[in-house]
């Protein structure tokens, strides 16, 4: 079994303005495949805030860390420009499936900067900031995630199945 943890960001959300719905359901998600959430939250959308809280989660341990939110075109969206600066290892393929598999739902998928990566031995996904639009991005890379957790957990033996 996994460990995850959820981050919104959301100014709006973490100021109560607006009720967060993706980060709850991700949540959801996660229990349903098995993952042991242990933390869920949500912060602004502050570079240093989103940094340091992803600093905190992959201290801590957290075998999946998920965001959702500050992926878009805003100007306070800078969830992947803070989450680059955490990661050690960009993963390009999650975020370029997700954009793919999601574009016959919505032409809008492609607008999504969000990236992955990993910092030691967590696996960090951003995801869209709609529940809509997070849920279906990340069932499209469940199953391909829970084989890269496995591979990182035992540091990269047996994988060749």
């Amino acid at each position: 079994m996994f460990n995850a943890a959820v981050l919104t960001i959301s100014t709006s959300g973490a100021k109560g303005e607006r009720i967060d719905t993706s980060g709850p359901n991700l949540v959801s998600i996660l229990k349903n495949l098995n993952f042991d959430v242990l933390y869920a939250g949500i912060v602004t959308d502050d570079k240093e805030v989103i940094k340091n809280k992803l600093t905190y989660l992959v201290n801590n341990n957290f075998n999946l860390i998920i965001t959702t939110g500050g992926t878009g075109f805003s100007k306070s969206d800078i969830t992947p420009e803070a989450t680059l600066d955490i990661i050690d290892k960009n993963v390009p393929g999650i975020p370029e499936i997700m954009r793919v598999k999601t574009f016959d739902i919505t032409n809008r998928s492609i607008l999504s900067r969000g990236i992955a990566g990993i910092k030691n031995e967590s696996l960090i996904i951003n995801l869209p900031g709609s529940k809509k639009a997070a849920e279906e991005c990340f069932l499209v890379v469940k199953d391909a995630i829970l084989h890269g957790l496995q591979i990182l957990k035992t540091d990269g033996t047996n994988n060749c199945d």
